[in-house]
């Protein structure tokens, strides 16, 4: 029985929705329709309390403290804004470097997930398929914004490290950590997940890895250094251009043609969390403004984070492939792999499998070739030659997943074997110094430069 209380609440929401605009009413279809990324996200969500604000009488301010209260507090990583003022604050008084770096890689983990959270509020109102084109697009927002700052400032090797830190990261920690514990939570239960999104995430995963070997054998099979040079270059953009069709059809077969794949599953007795987030709690503008400031922080953070990743290397005794390929990904898309595990401790492991193998999907068929179209563009040559102890570690880890994902079914010794394997990288990586930039096709000779432009 409904009591008068739920009622006045339901109507007090209402008003609220009308007051921020109209909206679509949410068809089946756009309930049940929530990706991977939106399920895992509204894991780290906590609900506010509309007490006080309601009482404000003045419209225009009621909105816009109740927006900042959804925006800021409606995350239970709120308490980490605090570092973004501090680390402006660190720039502006020109403090320790490596505490702007380490102040904003912490201020940045919040951020990636508000920013997933406006996204799909932007979805109540547009429905799935463009809300499902903006998180393809903005869902590694952070990684982007820094592959693009770094190659503005031709820092090439922190951009390889980054985007094969992300893969990496999303294959073998986020995979491995939420096999392990969801098989150490459901000891007495076979965990299942649908191998048909795997299958799908592990062929572009392939193809990626593909047109990251040629390259490599390109310049190993090739007898002059700077015609072999200019060749890898050339080789590398044609293969982002095809894999950036590929990302292009991969959308279309998962938001239009085979959408049901890829659908996050609920059922009854899922969290309160979930449910709640059935209706949109800010308006459509509201929404899309606070997006566009979020991502300029995240843009003000990330310059921060690229131009002190040196100083902080030199401060810590770290290598800066260290930095960025470990711990760069372990704290900025902290959120995300939260949500992953949390699920996975629910036995939901698509969920998982979706966060983890999307991600790693998105970074590999859209980030990475997107850099180097955008490096070409700039002036910077960037290959897809990540070198041969990164284009191993890669290979080995897709190939890795793809065997343990295989069968349809998991246990938590698949994910300590994934999570054993993250570990060997990271101690190869800790123990590799090798200067930034050197080897890179960015150093190619004024004869190169005039062959290219022929």
């Amino acid at each position: 029985m409904t009591s008068k209380h739920d009622f006045s609440k339901m109507a007090s929401q209402e008003a609220w929705l009308l007051e921020n605009g109209n909206i679509k009413l949410l068809s089946k279809e756009m309930k049940h329709g929530r990706t991977a990324h939106n399920m895992s996200s509204s894991s780290l969500r906590k609900k506010s309390d509309r007490t006080l604000v309601s009482k404000i009488r003045v419209g225009f301010l009621r909105m816009f403290l109740a927006n900042l209260q959804e925006v800021l507090l409606g995350t239970k990583l709120a308490v980490l804004f605090v570092a973004i003022p501090f680390a402006i604050l660190a720039e502006c008084r020109n403090f320790g470097r490596p505490w702007v770096f380490a102040l904003s890689l912490i201020g940045l983990t919040p951020l990636a997930e508000r920013i997933s959270f406006l996204t799909e509020q932007i979805a109540f109102y547009t429905g799935p398929t463009v809300g499902g084109l903006l998180n393809a697009t903005c869902g590694n927002a952070t990684e982007l914004i820094i592959a693009i700052l770094a190659l503005i400032q031709h820092k090439v090797d922190v951009v390889k490290y980054s985007l094969l830190g992300s893969i990496l990261s999303n294959l073998l920690l986020v995979l491995g950590t939420s096999l392990f514990c969801g098989g150490i939570t459901n000891l007495s239960k076979e965990q299942k997940f649908d191998r048909k999104q795997a299958d799908v995430n592990s062929l572009l995963l392939m193809l990626g890895l593909l047109c990251h070997v040629l390259p490599l054998m390109y310049k190993f099979a090739g007898k002059s250094t700077e015609l072999t040079a200019v060749g890898t270059l050339q080789l590398s953009r044609a293969s982002c251009i095809v894999m950036l069709i590929g990302y292009i059809v991969y959308l279309i077969f998962q938001l239009w043609t085979h959408r049901q794949l890829f659908e996050a599953q609920e059922d009854d007795n899922n969290n309160d969390a979930v449910s709640d987030d059935e209706s949109p709690v800010i308006g459509f503008w509201s929404a899309f403004i606070w997006l566009v400031l979020m991502t300029g922080v995240v843009a003000l953070l990330s310059e921060y984070v690229v131009a002190t990743i040196e100083d902080a290397s030199d401060s810590w005794g770290l290598s800066v492939s260290f930095i960025s390929v470990i711990l760069l990904p372990i704290v900025g898309n902290a959120a995300e792999h939260a949500g992953a595990i949390i699920f996975a401790l629910k036995n939901k492991l698509d969920i998982s499998l979706g966060v983890a193998l999307g991600s790693a999907t998105q970074i590999a068929m859209f980030v990475i070739p997107l850099s180097v179209i955008v490096s070409w563009i700039i002036g910077v040559n960037m290959s897809l030659d990540f070198s041969l102890l990164e284009t191993s570690s890669l290979a080995l880890s897709i190939i890795v997943t793809a065997l343990t994902l295989q069968d349809g079914t998991s246990h938590y010794m698949k994910g300590l074997v994934l999570l054993l394997c993250y570990v060997v990288i990271a101690a190869c990586f800790f123990l590799f110094r090798a200067p930034l930039g050197q080897g890179q096709s960015s150093n190619l000779g004024s004869h190169d430069q005039g062959i290219m432009r022929i």
